[in-house]
């Protein structure tokens, strides 16, 4: 993708690759060795090249699509830019701290919704008095105010993470990664989902969405970077990537 002159560089991505170990039970041994053998396996360690060597610039006001099969390295690659993923080769350059909001983000269960979304606040840097300031606002988006005051083990996963995105996205982000929490809710939901994603990049911010919904990619991004088999596919305007991946899932 060609390189805007009039817009900052918010993330460089440079020839990053990822590596790591993992346990592995062996091969089944023979039916000719003996009983106690059959019962045992060597336990082996396997190298996985999670990322091969990914490179791409974000700027301000991109909202960059996300996609490419399961395993992919989509999660990954998203993992390393808010360096949670150590890189084993290469680098990431950001120019402020990224935000990952998924889905298996962490609230208290014990605690009440109430709770969790001051917590939440807190935990984001926002003070107690702007955390009251948004309240209303995070309640109301998220959609559970007549159950904000129970505790969140009686929520289901949907209005968990209703509230995580609704507490997530009320601080402003430079940089926000969006990892499949569009996939909740109803259609209601992902519209006001989709329109704060949008209020976010308009406002300068740069948000990645990571997402199997071509539709929401196509609705949220005028971007979209491709990963396959730890593999940079493809990086361009919406519509032409997500018709060259359709194209590749057909055969």
């Amino acid at each position: 993708m060609a390189a805007p002159t009039d817009r900052r560089p918010v993330v460089v991505v440079d020839d990053v690759h990822v590596e790591y170990k993992i346990f592995a039970t062996g091969k089944r041994p023979t039916a000719a060795d003996s009983g106690r053998r059959m019962m045992q396996r060597r336990r082996t360690t396997r190298t996985v090249h999670a990322l091969k060597g990914v490179s791409f610039t974000a700027y301000e006001n991109d909202s960059i699509g996300v996609i490419g099969t399961n395993g992919s390295g989509k999660s990954t690659l998203m993992r390393a830019i808010t360096g949670l993923t150590p890189v084993s080769q290469g680098a990431i350059y950001a120019a402020s701290r990224p935000s990952l909001l998924g889905v298996g983000a962490a609230l208290i269960k014990d605690l009440s919704g109430e709770r969790n979304v001051i917590l939440g606040g807190l935990a984001l840097g926002m003070s107690l008095e702007e955390i009251e300031s948004r309240y209303d606002d995070i309640v109301d988006f998220s959609g559970i105010r007549d159950y904000i005051d129970l505790p969140m083990r009686a929520y289901s996963s949907g209005m968990t993470a209703r509230l995580k995105f609704a507490i997530a996205t009320a601080q402003k982000h430079e940089i926000l990664i969006v990892d499949e929490a569009l996939a909740v809710g109803d259609q209601k939901f992902r519209n006001r989902s989709e329109e704060r994603i949008r209020e976010i990049r308009d406002n300068a911010g740069t948000v990645f969405l990571v997402s199997h919904s071509m539709r929401s990619i196509k609705d949220t991004c005028n971007r979209v970077v491709w990963i396959e088999k730890g593999v940079l596919m493809g990086d361009g305007p919406t519509d032409e990537v997500i018709a060259a991946y359709q194209e590749a899932q057909r055969h």
